[in-house]
């Protein structure tokens, strides 16, 4: 007979086992929904990690064996990673300098990698480029421009990124535009310079649309959300947010919004940063799974995504460290009784309608001819840029040099009566 104390572990020990199969069933359950719909993340920053590693120099760079990064061949394999948007990021510092060059060349490197590693990769810029990838088992291969300010103003420069492959564009970064605010104005660090959008602001809405752009509203204030889903004809995008009731980070999506979001049919993708999670240093994948949970309540499982923000990140939650544990989110949900079908929207179909959607629109205006008219000339900061094709800017430099020597002329006669 078993004394009391062997009846106790032997009793541990089938609860762990126990647990141990649930969890596996769970996750064979995830693998398999996986199998039938493509995990489509939202927001990947590798090419940003490969120029600051190896300044984009791809041939120093195997991505089979590169342990440097939250993203490589081997764990895309494992996390089984259908499509991602590959983000083109520059940081605001290049603004009214080199940042149309600067994310040309972080569209060069997306190009050259799926051209190296074309066994795992397929560059894609539709749905049904998603859905080919995904039968041939590679990663559709997406890219997605972070920053207004990559487009330096210029709606011709918008539709070139687009042929190029760009298939969205996050409004701002964190800094303001010549004609958006940033997230950061409604945390009162940054002032408001357009009360959201200018009316050239709302010229780049336009013609997104026009173009079948996706419009990405993540770093973008509350008023920007709000005009742009006024007006916007095709539904948008949040590639790398969080719900704002669940971690009050300005980052995140209020409820409000998320509302809106869903009688608009666009899409929120759950952001794993710790910051955004927890509004804390530290997360565990259980709190990214609330995320998914509070937003499922409020507006639906139809409006949800995965938007990791791996390799833009400095914190991730513990069971989420790098893209190979996406699988383990799914079977967390898959525990917290979602169904097949709701999982499988979250994977993929969201993105997918959402996107079919944005072509659909574009196809719609196919008749409407490109927006040509450009950003007034004194709504621009940059003292880089020259004034070709703008006939009264002579004026207004002329004003400029004239108000510039009033100022030194006057700050000559202050000094000298103080002397």
């Amino acid at each position: 007979m078993l004394s009391q104390f062997q009846s106790a572990v032997c009793l541990v020990l089938w609860v762990i086992g126990a647990v141990t199969v649930a969890q596996d069933a769970y996750l064979d359950r995830a693998w398999k929904l996986m199998s039938e719909t493509p995990l489509i993340d939202g927001h990947n920053d590798l090419p940003w990690q490969l120029r600051k590693q190896f300044n984009n120099e791809l041939n120093k760079v195997d991505l089979n064996k590169l342990n440097t990064t939250h993203t490589n061949i081997p764990k895309i394999k494992e996390g089984r990673l259908g499509a991602q948007f590959w983000s083109a990021y520059v940081p605001c510092d290049t603004q009214y300098k080199d940042a149309v060059r600067q994310t040309l060349e972080q569209i060069d490197v997306v190009h050259r990698m799926c051209q190296k590693y074309p066994e795992t990769f397929m560059f894609a810029t539709s749905s049904q480029d998603i859905m080919e990838a995904f039968k041939m088992k590679k990663t559709a291969s997406l890219i997605g421009v972070e920053g207004g300010h990559s487009i330096d103003s210029s709606l011709g420069t918008l539709r070139t990124m687009y042929q190029l492959g760009v298939r969205y564009l996050t409004l701002t970064h964190s800094c303001n535009t010549p004609w958006a605010d940033n997230w950061l104005v409604d945390t009162g660090s940054d002032p408001s310079q357009h009360n959201g959008l200018s009316p050239f602001g709302k010229q780049v809405i336009v013609e997104m649309n026009r173009l079948g752009m996706l419009i990405d509203l993540a770093h973008v204030p509350v008023a920007v959300m709000n005009q742009v889903l006024d007006m916007s004809k095709a539904p948008v995008i949040f590639s790398h947010s969080s719900a704002y009731s669940v971690c009050p980070h300005k980052r995140n999506v209020p409820d409000d919004v998320l509302k809106r979001v869903k009688e608009t049919k666009g899409i929120v993708m759950v952001n794993f940063y710790n910051d955004y999670v927890t509004c804390s240093q530290t997360a565990k994948l259980s709190n990214v799974a609330d995320h998914f949970d509070h937003i499922k309540k409020v507006a639906g499982a139809d409006i949800i995504g995965f938007g990791g923000d791996y390799d833009g990140v400095t914190r991730l939650p513990e069971g989420l460290e790098d893209v190979s544990k996406v699988p383990n989110l799914v079977a967390e949900l898959l525990r917290r009784n979602w169904t097949d079908a709701e999982v499988k929207a979250a994977l993929g179909d969201n993105l997918l309608r959402v996107l079919r959607e944005v072509e659909a629109v574009r196809d719609n205006l196919t008749s409407r001819s490109p927006d040509d008219v450009p950003i007034p000339y004194e709504e621009l900061q940059s003292s880089c840029r020259t004034s070709y094709g703008y006939p009264d800017a002579g004026v207004v430099h002329s004003l400029s040099a004239l108000a510039l020597l009033l100022t030194l002329a006057l700050q000559a006669l202050i000094a000298s009566a103080a002397y």
